[in-house]
C-alpha cells in the first residue's frame, strides 16, 4: 500500500469460519459458495467489471460516445476513465500488503526440502523389535492384531541389552508397585512399549504377557490374571473414539467402552490380589489427557535418541574392527545423513532403524547412496502411519477425533512456522470438510474444550514456541507452530495427495476457502500449497484449485490463483502448461481470467524469464484491454514486482522502451510503473524467488531499494520519473508520489542520502528545477506538517546540482 493512500480497513472475516460451523446445512456446494463469496468483493468487483466492459466497448467503437451519433446531441460525452486516478496504490489493498513477503518466504522454505521428487521402496514386514519398542511399522496393513501371549525371555534379554531408561523411570516403577496398574501415554515410536516391558520384566522376573489389544479392561476375568505376572495392554488408537457409557448418540459395539478410572480400579484390584502388575499404553489424545488427570496416568517421554543409537550400534557392531562404532556414530551426524532424514530429532524407533542402516553400511551391506535412500524413507513412514485409516472407524461421531488429528497434520503442513491460532482455525475448517465428506447427513460441530493446546501439537509431531511473524515493516511476537523436521510438510501433503484420493476433494475445497481469506498470512500460505499440489498433478489441481479461484470476483482469490500457477511452474515439466494457460487467458476475453494472467506474470516463473514476462505484459497493454484502467493497474503492479526481481536492469530498459514506443497504452504502463516505485513499499512487491539484496530495504519504496542496491539504474529510473512528472495526465499523481518520498527523506538520514543523490537527475532543465523547488518550498511552508528545514536545504542544494547535468 502506498504511503499517501488510505489503507482499506483490515477485515478479520469471521464469516467463513462461522459458515463452516453450521451443523444444519450439509449441502457442500452451497457451503462452498457461502465460504468463498462475500458481499464486499461482489459489490466492489461487479462495479469494476461493469466499468471495464464499458471502457473496452468505448475503445473498440470510439464513435459510440460522440455527440449526435445516438440521436442525443445534447448529452455530455462520458469522460473516459483515467488510469492514473489510483496510480501508486496496491490493487490488492490491505490483502496484498502487510505480511505477504514474510509469509511467502516462510511458505517457500516449508516445501524447499521436497523440491526434488524422491521415490522410495518400503521393505520388510511389520512385527519386529527395534530399539526401545516393539513396532509394527505398517500396522494397518499387517492383518489382525496379535492375540494374547507370553513375551519370550530371549526378547526381554535383547531389550535389556539396548534399553535406555527414559526420564521418570524410577517414579513409574514406584507407582506401578503401589497401584498395580500404570497407564503410559505418548506417541507411537516414542519408546512406551519398551519402557512398559522393562518395568514388567524387572518386577516379575521376566514373566510378561501381552494382552490382545481388542480386549477391554473391564471384561478381564479374575482367572485370566496369573500370580506374579506382568500384563501389557496397548490400546489401538480407535479405542479412544468409542462413546462414553450411556451415550445415546450411537450404541457402542458390544463389550467396548471408553476406558475410565473405574475400569482401571477394577483391573488394579485384580492384579494386586495376585501380586501381579499391568501397564496400559494409550496414544496421545483426548483419552490420554483425561487419564493423565487420574492416579494411574503418566506421560512417557522418549529417551535421548543419541543414547538409543549408541546402544544399538554397540550391539549390532560387536565383533567388527576397532573404530567401526565411532565411524558409524560420526556418519549419523554427517550433514548428508541428517539432511536425508529431514527430522530435527529421531524417536527411539527411528534411532534404532538408523542404527541398523548404519551397521549394515559399516559391514559393506549398504552403499552410501542406498543408506541415504533408506534414511529418506523415515518421514514417508511417519506420514503413512499418520493417515492409514485416519477416518477410523468410518462413521461419525466416532471418527471425529481421528479426523481432527489428520486435519491438524495437514494444516501444519500448509502453515508450518505460522501462528498457532491460524493453524488451529484452519485445522477446524478442514475437519468440517472431512466430516461432511465422510457423512454428509450427520451434523458436525466443534468441541469447545477438547485436547489442550499444550498437548495437541504432539499429534502432528510439532512444537508450539514463541516466535515472530514478519509483517514487512515490523515483526510482531506470536505463538508459532512448526514440524520437528523440514521434510515432514512435503511428506504429509504427498501422502495425502497421492495416497488417499478421496481426501483430495475436501482438501481442495478447504484450500479454495483459505485462498479467499483477505489476510496474507492465510491466503499466501494456502496458494503456495495449492501450487505444490498442482505441480504433482496438474490436470486435477488446475481443474479443482486454480481455475475456480481465477474465475471468482475479487483480487485476492485471483492473486491466489496467480500465486499457485507460479509455484506450480517451478516444476520444469509443468511450466509449459502454465505458460500456455496464461496465453489462452490473455486472449480469451474473460476479464477475471485476464486479470489473473496479468497478476501471474509478476512472478517470473510462469513465463520462464523476466523478458518473457515483460513481453506478455506488453502484449496485454497493446491489445484492446490496454484501455481498461484496471488492466493497466494490474500490469503496472506486475511490472513493479518484476523490477523487484533479480533482473531490474532488464525491466528498466523495457520501461524506457515502452515510454518511447509511441503507443499510449504502453507509455501509460511505463508511467504508472514509475509512479508506483515512488510509493510502493518493496515488501509489498514480493515474489516466489529470493532477492536477498532487497530484504534490508523492505520497508522503503521500491525506487529507494533499487537505488541502494543497483546505483547504476539511477539514470534510467530518473528518466522515467521525470517523464511522469512532465506528462500532463500523470504529473499530478507523480508529484504526489515524489512528495511522499521527500517527506520520508526528511525523517530518515539514509533515505535523505539516496534522495539527494537522485534529485539532480530529475532537475536537468530549468522547468524541472522550478517544479522541484516549488515542491520543497510548499512543504516547508506547510502549516500542518512543515518539512524539516535542514533536510529541505540539503535537497534544495541537490536540485541546484542538476544544472550541471
Amino acid at each position: 500500500m502506498s504511503d499517501h493512500d488510505d489503507a482499506a480497513r483490515y477485515d478479520h472475516r469471521d464469516g467463513a469460519a462461522a459458515s463452516a460451523d453450521q451443523p444444519h446445512d450439509r449441502d457442500r456446494d452451497a457451503a462452498r459458495d457461502r465460504d468463498r463469496d462475500h458481499a464486499r468483493d461482489r459489490d466492489r468487483d461487479a462495479a469494476r467489471d461493469r466499468h471495464r466492459d464499458a471502457a473496452r466497448d468505448r475503445h473498440r467503437d470510439g464513435a459510440r460516445d460522440q455527440p449526435g451519433r445516438d440521436g442525443d446531441g445534447d448529452r455530455e460525452p462520458e469522460a473516459p476513465p483515467n488510469p492514473f486516478d489510483h496510480a501508486g496504490s496496491n490493487p490488492l489493498g490491505a490483502s496484498g500488503g502487510t505480511g505477504g513477503a514474510g509469509t511467502a518466504h516462510a511458505a517457500r522454505a516449508t516445501f524447499e526440502h521436497g523440491r526434488a521428487e524422491r521415490r522410495y521402496d518400503f521393505r520388510g514386514d511389520g512385527q519386529v523389535f527395534e530399539d526401545n519398542t516393539f513396532i509394527n511399522q505398517f500396522w494397518v496393513d499387517s492383518g489382525p492384531p496379535a492375540v494374547q501371549g507370553a513375551v519370550p525371555r530371549e526378547t526381554l534379554a535383547a531389550l535389556a541389552d539396548v534399553y535406555c531408561e527414559t526420564a521418570g523411570y524410577q517414579r513409574m516403577k514406584r507407582l506401578l508397585r503401589s497401584c498395580g496398574v500404570l497407564v503410559l501415554t505418548g506417541e507411537p515410536g516414542s519408546g512406551r512399549t519398551a519402557t512398559a516391558l522393562a518395568l514388567l520384566s524387572e518386577l516379575t522376573d521376566d514373566h510378561v504377557t501381552r494382552l490382545d489389544p481388542a480386549t477391554p479392561v473391564h471384561t478381564l476375568a479374575d482367572d485370566t490374571v496369573q500370580p506374579g505376572h506382568g500384563y501389557l495392554l496397548e490400546l489401538p488408537p480407535e479405542h479412544g473414539t468409542d462413546p462414553e457409557p450411556g451415550d445415546d448418540d450411537r450404541a457402542a459395539p458390544e463389550g467396548r467402552r471408553r476406558l475410565t478410572e473405574l475400569h482401571l480400579d477394577r483391573f488394579s484390584g485384580q492384579l494386586r490380589a495376585k501380586g501381579s502388575y499391568g501397564v496400559v499404553l494409550v496414544e496421545s489424545g483426548d483419552l490420554a489427557d483425561r487419564l493423565l488427570q487420574g492416579r494411574y496416568g503418566v506421560p512417557c517421554p522418549p529417551p535421548p535418541p543419541a543414547e538409543v543409537l549408541h546402544r544399538h550400534l554397540r550391539t549390532l557392531l560387536r565383533g567388527e574392527p576397532h573404530g567401526a562404532l565411532d565411524a558409524a556414530r560420526a556418519l549419523a551426524a554427517h550433514e548428508e545423513v541428517v539432511g536425508a532424514l529431514g527430522l530435527d530429532e529421531l524417536r527411539p524407533r527411528e534411532a534404532a532403524r538408523l542404527a541398523d542402516h548404519l551397521a549394515r553400511h559399516q559391514k559393506g551391506e549398504l552403499t552410501h547412496d542406498e543408506l541415504l535412500r533408506d534414511c529418506g524413507t523415515f518421514v514417508r513412514a511417519q506420514a503413512r502411519a499418520w493417515f492409514a485409516g485416519a477416518d477410523r472407524p468410518g462413521r461419525l461421531p466416532e471418527a471425529l477425533p481421528a479426523l481432527n488429528a489428520a486435519a491438524l497434520r495437514i494444516a501444519v503442513a500448509v502453515f508450518n512456522g505460522s501462528a498457532y491460532s491460524l493453524t488451529a482455525e484452519a485445522a477446524e475448517l478442514l475437519t468440517w470438510e472431512l466430516a461432511v465428506t465422510l457423512d454428509p447427513e450427520r451434523p458436525v460441530g466443534r468441541r469447545l474444550f477438547g485436547t489442550h493446546a499444550d498437548n495437541r501439537p504432539v499429534l502432528a509431531r510439532s512444537v508450539v514456541e514463541d516466535g515472530e511473524i514478519d509483517l514487512g515493516a515490523a515483526r510482531v511476537p506470536a505463538r508459532v507452530i512448526r514440524f520437528q523436521g523440514d521434510a515432514l510438510a512435503t511428506a504429509v501433503l504427498r501422502e495425502v495427495w497421492h495416497g488417499h484420493h478421496n481426501v483430495r476433494g475436501p482438501v481442495a475445497r478447504w484450500l479454495r476457502g483459505l485462498c479467499d481469506d483477505p489476510r496474507p498470512e492465510v491466503w499466501v500460505r494456502a496458494s503456495v500449497a495449492a501450487g505444490v499440489l498442482c505441480s504433482w498433478d496438474w490436470v486435477y489441481g488446475f481443474g479443482e484449485l486454480v481455475r475456480p479461484l481465477a474465475a471468482l470476483d475479487g483480487r485476492v482469490p485471483r492473486m491466489a490463483a496467480a500465486t499457485a500457477l507460479a509455484e506450480a511452474a517451478r516444476e520444469p515439466r509443468v511450466q509449459p502448461a502454465v505458460a500456455a494457460t496464461l496465453r489462452d487467458w490473455a486472449r480469451g476475453g474473460d476479464a477475471a481470467l485476464l486479470d489473473t494472467a496479468v497478476l501471474a506474470h509478476g512472478y517470473v516463473l510462469p513465463a520462464g524469464s523476466v523478458r518473457s514476462s515483460l513481453d506478455a505484459l506488453g502484449a496485454v497493454a497493446r491489445s484492446g484491454d490496454g484501455a481498461d484502467p484496471d488492466v493497466l493497474a494490474a500490469a503496472s503492479f506486475s511490472a513493479m514486482r518484476l523490477l523487484a526481481s533479480a533482473e531490474p536492469e532488464t525491466v528498466a530498459d523495457r520501461l524506457g522502451h515502452w515510454l518511447g514506443d509511441g503507443r499510449r497504452p504502453l507509455a501509460d504502463l511505463a508511467l504508472l510503473t514509475a509512479i508506483g516505485t515512488l510509493t510502493m513499499r518493496t515488501t509489498h512487491l514480493w515474489g516466489l524467488t529470493e532477492v536477498r539484496e532487497l530484504e534490508p530495504h523492505g520497508a522503503r519504496p521500491l525506487l529507494l531499494a533499487v537505488l541502494a542496491t543497483r546505483p547504476g539504474l539511477a539514470a534510467p529510473l530518473a528518466a522515467l520519473v521525470r517523464a511522469a512528472l512532465g506528462t500532463p495526465r500523470s504529473g499530478g499523481p507523480a508529484l504526489d508520489g515524489l512528495t511522499s518520498l521527500v517527506r520520508r527523506a526528511a525523517r530518515d538520514p539514509e533515505t535523505l542520502r539516496l534522495v539527494c543523490g537522485f534529485l539532480p537527475l530529475l532537475a536537468t532543465t530549468p522547468r524541472d528545477r522550478d517544479r522541484l523547488r516549488g515542491l520543497l518550498t510548499g512543504l516547508v511552508r506547510d502549516r500542518d506538517k512543515p518539512l524539516d528545514r535542514t533536510a529541505a536545504g540539503r535537497m534544495w542544494d541537490a536540485v541546484a546540482e542538476g544544472a550541471g547535468r
